[in-house]
């Protein structure tokens, strides 16, 4: 289901972001590539385009957003994308589209 993309977006350490959750799915891929592709490319998202939530910041979100109520089991704590990381994480994204599975 595809929701406006203003209910995606989180505040979190005083910062507008949107979770690698939700990001994924935007982008129509899976969450685990997606992280993946940032990994490899780690030298394009400086801290200030990506960080990743402490667990009590996870649990803060998960308890605000009912669309995120899947994410409350998951051992993986999430990363928060800044919009310049979201935008980085779209030519992430064309790669990982590009590339054979």
């Amino acid at each position: 289901m595809k929701r406006p993309i203003e209910t995606l977006i989180q505040t979190v350490r005083g910062q507008k972001v949107i979770l690698d959750t939700d990001l994924a799915e935007l982008y129509g891929v899976p969450t685990k590539r997606l992280n993946e592709q940032v990994k490899r490319n780690s030298s394009r998202f400086p801290e200030d385009f990506i960080f990743q939530m402490t667990a009590q910041e996870k649990a803060e979100v998960v308890a605000n957003c009912d669309h995120l109520a899947r994410l409350k089991f998951s051992p993986q704590l999430p990363h928060a994308f800044t919009e310049h990381g979201a935008i980085m994480a779209a030519t992430a994204r064309y790669r990982l589209c590009s590339r054979p599975n």
